[in-house]
């Protein structure tokens, strides 16, 4: 029985570990929260692949150091980050909400007016770290669109499973689903 997958990704090897989601299902938990190398390296690569854009927006919270460091190797003075939870700073706040696959239960993305109003007329680029099912950048595509913005697009280091199908999305390396057993799904 395989526990865990070995990934290679911007020049960069990393040993994922495979966790059930299901009786059926496992997923490798890709984490680069604190993983300086491989966020470099990735975001290295993914700015290569980016359309022009005014802007670049990402989901809370494992997104946040790629864009951070996309944002720095380029040189972008900011970004804006969708939160999970209403801040007492937000001034009249737009939500969405989302059911990704790694969390159980919905869950709701906010912006404030400030930066609803720096995403109005813009041209903006979606950041994740892994696009699967997609509900995480759709919820943020949501709040773009709700603000007057037009992505142009979709970024994330990994497409897993079925996500490596679709030609909206940028990403670096595709990332399989795999069955109880360990072994990767063929599709």
């Amino acid at each position: 029985m395989q526990d865990s997958y070995i990934l290679n990704v911007a020049g960069v090897e990393r040993t994922l570990p495979l966790c059930s989601i299901s009786d059926e299902l496992k997923i490798a938990a890709f984490v680069i929260l604190g993983d300086v190398e491989l966020t470099s390296a990735c975001a290295r690569e993914l700015i290569k692949k980016l359309p022009e854009h005014d802007i670049m927006i990402t989901a809370e919270a494992k997104g946040i150091p790629l864009i951070h460091e996309m944002a720095r190797q380029m040189g972008v003075k900011n970004y804006l980050v969708a939160r999970k939870a209403q801040k007492l700073y937000m001034q009249e706040p737009i939500s969405v909400e989302v059911q990704s696959i790694t969390t159980s239960k919905k869950q709701v993305l906010y912006i404030d007016k400030t930066d609803s109003l720096s995403l109005q007329g813009k041209r903006v680029v979606i950041i994740d770290d892994v696009i699967s099912t997609g509900e995480s950048v759709f919820a943020v595509e949501k709040l773009v669109k709700m603000s007057g913005g037009t992505v142009v697009g979709r970024a994330a280091i990994l497409a897993e499973g079925d996500a490596k199908y679709r030609d909206d999305i940028i990403f670096l390396e595709y990332l399989p689903l795999f069955t109880s057993d360990g072994t990767p799904l063929k599709k």
